[in-house]
């Protein structure tokens, strides 16, 4: 297929990128370059045959719509969004604008390409966007884990915005008929991730022998999905999933936040990078307003009706996450000099 995929120099979109390519899709990378965003995640398929980008910003209806009557894709698949709970906090309007009204204009824009096709043109086409599952709220222990029915309760400003473009995509398949596929992700880790999100700054914490901020007592606790499983899903979905249907993807890990901190510590450990003991730098700080307690996901619908499962193991995981870390010094260190990163990390900016 010829996709179009919209934040694809993200940390998912990335992944699905090369993916993609290396599956033998046209991949047409449609990204507004924000602060996450960085083409050194895509530079292996950049010069590929079959590969186009184009920055766009997806809150510019006339530019999304000139990209898409430029390419004609055959595909959409919908990542591009603001996606951290903390910055949502501090300055949601942001999130409105990328992830409502971005979303808006997209539909739009895959209408209007939708509707001039015809035969199995038409009949191929489908729109997929890919959400999160904070947006069913969140868990006690001994809950039912979220399913695809799970009424949705966002906590966040951040979620609150995915929840709505969620219902902006269903409106947009049941009312004008649009051929969609949805799908509701757990917590993504693994290389070429942002340094502003747990996991990295775990890792470059440790790295450093600096404090490593654990909010609140590290009870909290989340569903664990390595990115290289979560793209494969996803495409999975494109071009399996049936058409009008919601699928849950998890990576059956779930764990609290300090259990993820300490196993992080255990394997930095284990590599005597230097001789203090990771979790003595664990630290505990003042806990996230709203902050949900339990994400779990059930994803027996998508096992049993496209016959994906993940296939990293959760030490693997985190071995092959490190590592990278480990092995791409240049790709996260000019992060370092950037205001974000480097308040984070306690170094100057």
């Amino acid at each position: 297929m010829k996709i179009l995929v919209t934040g694809g120099a993200g940390f998912i979109g990335s992944s699905v990128v090369r993916m993609a390519m290396e599956q033998g899709h046209e991949i047409v990378n449609l990204d507004k370059m924000t602060y996450a965003a960085n083409l050194e995640n895509v530079a292996m398929v950049a010069d590929k045959p079959g590969y186009a980008f184009e920055k766009v910003d997806i809150c510019d209806a006339e530019a999304v719509d000139a990209v898409i009557q430029k390419h004609k894709p055959e595909g959409i698949m919908h990542l591009a969004a603001e996606s951290h709970v903390d910055r949502s906090i501090d300055g949601p309007a942001a999130f409105i604008e990328t992830n409502v009204m971005g979303t808006f204009n997209l539909l739009q824009s895959a209408r209007k390409h939708w509707d001039s096709l015809s035969g199995a043109a038409k009949d191929n086409f489908r729109f997929h966007h890919v959400s999160t599952d904070e947006v069913y709220g969140d868990l006690h222990v001994g809950d039912p884990a979220f399913e695809e029915t799970t009424p949705y309760d966002p906590s966040s400003p951040y979620s609150a915005s995915k929840a709505a473009s969620d219902h902006l995509v269903r409106a947009w398949a049941r009312t004008y008929g649009l051929p969609t596929v949805l799908t509701n992700c757990s917590n993504n880790y693994g290389p070429y991730q942002f340094p502003e999100k747990l996991i990295p700054v775990v890792i470059l914490k440790a790295l450093h022998k600096q404090d490593i901020p654990v909010y609140g007592t590290g009870e909290n606790i989340r569903d664990w999905l390595y990115v290289d499983d979560h793209a494969d899903a996803l495409l999975t979905v494109l071009t399996k999933g049936k058409l009008g249907e919601t699928y849950n993807i998890g990576g059956n890990n779930e764990r609290t936040n300090l259990e993820l901190v300490k196993t992080i510590c255990n394997l930095i450990d284990d590599r005597k990078l230097h001789n203090t003991p990771c979790e003595s730098l664990i630290t505990y700080v003042t806990d996230r307003p709203g902050h949900d307690y339990r994400y779990a996901i059930n994803a027996t619908k998508i096992e049993s009706e496209l016959g994906w499962t993940p296939s990293v193991s959760w030490n693997e995981g985190f071995e092959k996450t490190i590592d990278w870390y480990l092995n791409n010094e240049a790709w996260w260190k000019p992060l370092m000099k950037k205001k974000i990163f480097g308040e984070r990390l306690g170094t100057k900016a």
